[in-house]
């Protein structure tokens, strides 16, 4: 048992410690969020202070927001410019809708490949999981620019599919696969094709085998079982697939530089001719804010909302 002076020696050993704790505590709760500030916040609220600038020749290329002139007195100099560039000239809308065209694209085929590919390694036996998924991660072992360039080789007019088509006697002619959007779609699910197949994969490998057992016991056939059960337990897993795909895919710059015609606009390449071609810095931050508004932002509260329903 123990009695009074035992516990108020204990409390007086406890409390300092609980205090030491916590301050430890409150410390690594702190440091993700100094890193998002340091990482994230300064440099978009930076982004904002340039795209609210006027684009002067100088270095560097837009005029200082804030000012002290002879009276001292601070003034701020707000230039909406940039923002009303981008709402009348149609250059920017078409970049914007040309981008979503290639984005949703690139994301639905990388559902429709992916999905079966993640439900097939789902199924296979212990003994072929762990092979299969190497298959799906070794590409990222090789530079990103490497695997574009490689789509070259296999697109050109003398590269190896054309070569293999008009040996065949299927085509006389070669196709013009290289320098346009399909090749730009072809890199992209290429590319991304791993981050829908890996979610997907996550989720499908936990589903408990007794409910589509059950389903079969019902006298539902496999088809319908597949549609009725596994479909929509995997759909966040395809929402978040989905969402992994497509926000790169929307800014994507090496992708279309590479593969793309010169009329193959998507924002990223926008973004890198106004910053580096242009110099107008508060034009292309304020295309990098509105890109990170429409594009980024709702998939943003959907996650949140879809993570909240997980809580509750």
């Amino acid at each position: 048992m123990i009695n009074q002076t035992n516990y108020l020696t204990l409390k007086r050993l406890w409390n300092p410690l609980w205090n030491r704790l916590a301050r430890e505590r409150r410390l690594v709760i702190a440091a993700p969020y100094l890193w998002l500030g340091i990482f994230s916040l300064i440099p978009l609220l930076l982004v904002v202070k340039i795209s609210l600038s006027e684009a002067v020749l100088a270095i560097p290329p837009f005029h200082p927001l804030f000012q002290w002139p002879a009276e001292q007195v601070l003034q701020l100099r707000l230039n909406l410019a940039a923002y009303g560039t981008l709402l009348t000239d149609p250059f920017y809308a078409s970049a914007f809708l040309g981008s979503l065209k290639i984005a949703l694209t690139a994301t639905l085929t990388c559902l429709f490949i992916g999905y079966p590919m993640a439900y097939a390694i789902a199924q296979a036996s212990s003994k072929w999981r762990t092979p299969l998924l190497l298959l799906v991660i070794l590409p990222f072992f090789t530079s990103f620019l490497v695997r574009v360039y490689a789509w070259i080789g296999l697109l050109s007019t003398e590269g190896v599919i054309n070569t293999l088509l008009i040996s065949l006697g299927v085509i006389r002619e070669p196709l013009p696969l290289l320098y346009n959007s399909f090749a730009v779609t072809v890199g992209i699910v290429y590319c991304y094709l791993p981050f829908m197949i890996l979610p997907i994969y996550s989720v499908l490998d936990k589903i408990d085998p007794a409910y589509l057992e059950a389903a079969y016991d019902l006298g539902c056939r496999p088809w319908r079982a597949f549609l009725r059960i596994t479909v929509p337990l995997s759909f966040r897993a395809i929402i978040a697939g989905s969402i992994l795909v497509f926000v790169p895919a929307v800014g994507e710059f090496v992708i279309p530089e590479l593969l793309g015609a010169p009329d193959t606009v998507m924002i990223g390449r926008v973004l890198w001719s106004e910053f580096f071609n242009n110099q107008n810095w508060p034009l292309a931050c304020a295309l990098a804010l509105i890109t990170l508004i429409v594009f980024v932002v709702p998939f943003m509260i959907f996650q949140r909302f879809q993570f909240r329903e997980i809580e509750e």
